[in-house]
């Protein structure tokens, strides 16, 4: 079998799809299995067991859920992982991020951090990125983080051309570059 990917590693939401699919299949069976048995233990449906089946139906809703925000979400492409992924060395990043609002949804393929500037990619066509960027800078002034810029390109081309000016700059690293990751990482899916 292959290896945990983790979030903010290339094939996340991919990985992801996957394990939730196999999740909410085995959550639905288990609670089917308990309604079965209930039923042929005592000939009706009328007993504890169905009790216990229609409350195991309650995490595999859950995870039913999960998997259509995921089966929703987009991934890095192969191509676009072929453009960045030279840069993964010097620069902080992360790929499969999908951040979501009261509006709208917003699919990061990847995205980078470099001292007070985070810039991103995405892939969608449809993303609007300036209210991305308005989210991402209401989320982190909301846990404190002043004076970050965000940046969402949509054009493959100038997000490569900001990554090489990025990698070149010589700029002190965020003194809670840890803590930032981490709060990226908790609101993203």
């Amino acid at each position: 079998m292959k290896k945990r990917v983790c979030k903010g590693e290339y094939g996340y939401i991919a990985y992801q799809k996957r394990i939730s699919v196999i999740r909410t299949l085995l959550f639905f069976a288990i609670s089917l299995a308990i309604y079965g048995i209930g039923i042929y233990s005592t000939g009706s449906n009328q007993n504890l067991l169905t009790i216990v089946a229609v409350l195991g139906c309650l995490p595999a809703c859950k995870s039913a859920v999960n998997m259509i925000m995921f089966f929703k979400a987009e991934g890095c492409s192969s191509t676009t992982w072929d453009q960045v992924s030279p840069f993964d060395d010097r620069l902080t990043h992360f790929y499969d991020m999908y951040f979501t609002s009261y509006r709208e949804n917003f699919s990061v393929s990847h995205m980078v951090l470099k001292g007070n500037v985070i810039c991103a990619y995405t892939e969608t066509p449809k993303c609007d990125c300036r209210a991305g960027e308005k989210h991402l800078e209401q989320m982190l002034l909301q846990d404190g983080y002043k004076n970050m810029t965000v940046k969402i390109f949509n054009n493959q081309e100038k997000y490569i051309d900001r990554l090489s000016q990025l990698s070149d700059l010589h700029v002190e690293s965020n003194k809670n570059e840890a803590d930032l990751i981490r709060m990226l990482y908790s609101i993203s899916l």
